[in-house]
């Protein structure tokens, strides 16, 4: 991945993340886990890909 996806990347799953955490009592009880785990994977897989392209 190159540096400029990596950003976008972590940009567009931040902003997920805190549109999730602002709109939680707004979505269905049946969704809320869901969502909740992908946001936490997404984020996470972020922080690795940023961390990967600073070390290469």
């Amino acid at each position: 991945m190159g540096n400029e996806n990596v950003a976008i990347y972590a940009v567009v799953v931040l902003c997920l993340g805190a549109v999730l955490v602002m709109s939680k009592d707004k979505l269905p009880p049946r969704f809320r886990r869901g969502m909740a785990l992908t946001a936490v994977i997404m984020i996470a897989l972020s922080f690795v890909f940023i961390i990967s392209s600073l070390l290469s």
